[in-house]
């Protein structure tokens, strides 16, 4: 687990927070001014520096409950989007890719090769090769260097580009005021747009045409992105949309033809391209071994659920999308929605559907009756780990803990480093279990920390080891979830309290200790800088100006569109 850099702090994290800050805050004061960082990209920011800020961002997105944290989804997404980096222009790339909990249709590519897909760009997709466009054509903006053209387009816009995003998560974390971080975002970004629209455009274009090669490579169908791209323009035709909520910055630039015809005319190209040489497979090994995906992903088949070409004839595609929806959206109202349309509407009857419904059930209370809705699906896919999965968490939540356990284990057995298993295995254990059984899940738990990002793992971790009797071990943990939950001050607090207790051994001082120097940099800027977030009293009382009455709207980029 590694804590802020300490030379992210002074050169980048805060001081360009704080000034993006005054700048979507409409400051008037003439002492307020934008850091003068330069025209040189690399002189702004180096590939260390860019990584360090994105998963800033990320941690302040989790702050503000954007991020879709669960560990089946990440690993999905993550195989997804490294299957593409292995087979783009620059495999070794630094990457990491994540679910934004909004029914806005979004994606972007922030710096560090931070890829963000939002919930409802998922829903819009009708198979995994148009997801893969859109996360191809995100990586195609990192590959061909458009986030540093746009940081050397202009020394005093350039620097926002990024920082409207990343910085102003920031402030709307501390604001309790609903879009507050929307409202900021929106004031900046807009003016961005209109400055550098054209130059945008062209970046569009050459994002497209590395994507479609991207999709190639990997094995996905090219013409995938065309296909997209004419339901985006559905979609955005006045009405079309329904009940969806069509971002403004969708209307103001919308997909064109042009890009249309030009994405059809390029996959045509390489269909025609494939046609003419021999098959061959559409991933090998040493392409993996080539990227930078973590080593789950080049070397341990067991940490992940088999999602690439589903099981028996399932659409695990299909699967994850319903997860998506339901983990993202109001379970008891999505229930309603399922159950409506299974019993009316001819062909909604899929696998994918009645997956969806059984996960809305039990995450709405109903565990008894998605155990029912589960066993028919089991009994046609009996091989399908999800649906296992799904099988064991229901009837762990409707009262039968030993059986789940005893479903959990096999499940471990055949996946012993797999996250989304060993969650579900860790809670039935330590949930209603003795000491011996939290252990259990401890020890299952602990390998998995190393370098993990996600709250989640180290909160189950906590709780178990709670439990078994360690209260050192969980509270580094907890205070490690509130770090990565983007909440440092309260991080900082339970490290120190760690600090103050009798019984701590010299190599738990000496992690501690660690932790709290990694951390210190970080919390005495944010406090000199009065940055307001959550978990910092001092910043609330000292609240920067609010943003202008001009400043309205959400979070929302285009998808694919003029937002980078």
């Amino acid at each position: 687990m590694r804590m802020a850099p300490r030379t992210l702090v002074p050169r980048l994290l805060t001081t360009l927070i704080c000034a993006s800050l005054a700048f979507a805050a409409g400051a008037q004061d003439s002492s307020v001014r934008l850091p003068d960082l330069g025209s040189s990209a690399n002189a702004l920011v180096s590939p260390q520096e860019a990584q360090d800020y994105g998963a800033a961002m990320l941690r302040q997105m989790r702050a503000m409950d954007m991020v879709v944290d669960d560990a089946m989804l990440d690993d999905y997404i993550n195989d997804l989007g490294y299957r593409l980096v292995a087979s783009s222009d620059k495999p070794k790339d630094h990457f990491s890719f994540f679910i934004v909990k909004d029914s806005v249709i979004n994606a972007f590519a922030a710096p560090g090769g931070y890829i963000a897909v939002n919930s409802g760009l998922i829903d819009i997709t009708n198979s995994e090769s148009e997801l893969a466009g859109v996360i191809a054509h995100e990586i195609g903006h990192i590959t061909q260097n458009h986030l540093q053209r746009a940081f050397e387009a202009s020394k005093k816009d350039a620097p926002l580009m990024a920082l409207v995003l990343l910085g102003a998560i920031a402030a709307g974390a501390g604001a309790h005021a609903g879009d507050a971080a929307g409202a900021v975002l929106m004031g900046g970004q807009g003016l961005m747009l209109q400055r550098q629209i054209n130059f945008t455009r062209k970046d569009e274009v050459e994002a497209d045409r590395a994507g479609i090669q991207t999709l190639a490579n990997a094995g996905f169908d090219p013409t995938a992105m065309a296909t997209f791209f004419e339901r985006m323009q559905d979609t955005l035709r006045a009405g079309s949309g329904g009940d969806r909520d069509v971002p403004e910055l969708l209307q103001t630039h919308p997909v064109t033809l042009s890009r249309i015809s030009d994405a059809k005319s390029r996959a045509g190209t390489l269909l025609a391209e494939q046609k003419q040489r021999p098959a061959a497979p559409t991933l090998v090994k040493n392409q993996w071994e080539k990227s930078t995906a973590p080593i789950a992903y080049v070397k341990d088949p067991t940490a992940l659920i088999n999602t690439r070409n589903g099981t028996g004839g399932l659409d695990t595609y299909g699967l994850m999308r319903e997860r998506v929806r339901v983990l993202s959206g109001d379970a008891l109202q999505l229930s309603t929605y399922y159950a409506s349309n299974l019993e009316r509407q001819h062909g909604f009857d899929t696998p994918a559907n009645r997956y969806g419904y059984a996960l809305a059930l039990l995450r709405s209370g109903r565990a008894g009756k998605a155990v029912d809705e589960l066993k028919p699906l089991l009994k046609n896919y009996p091989d399908s780990q999800v649906l296992q999965i799904a099988q064991a968490d229901a009837t762990f939540q409707a009262g039968h803990r030993g059986e789940a356990l005893t479903m959990y284990a096999e499940l471990n057995r055949q996946s012993p480093r797999n996250r989304a298993i060993a969650l579900g295995y860790a809670r039935a254990l330590t949930e209603g279990g003795n000491a011996a059984d939290a252990g259990q899940a401890a020890n299952m738990l602990r390998p998995m920390l190393d370098n993990a990002e996600e709250p989640e793992l180290y909160r189950s971790y906590a709780r178990a080891s709670d439990k078994a009797g360690d209260p050192v071990r969980a509270g580094e943990a907890y205070a490690d979830a509130s770090y990565l939950s983007g909440r440092p001050f309260d991080a900082m607090e339970q490290l120190k309290r760690l600090l103050k207790r009798p019984d701590l051994d010299y190599y738990a001082r000496a992690r501690i200790q660690a932790r709290i120097s990694d951390l210190t940099p970080l919390v005495m800027e944010l406090r000199k800088r009065r940055v307001q977030t959550e978990d910092n009293p001092e910043g609330r009382q000292q609240q920067l100006q609010k943003p202008s009455d001009n400043c309205t709207g959400r979070l929302c980029f285009s998808a694919m569109g003029d937002s980078h």
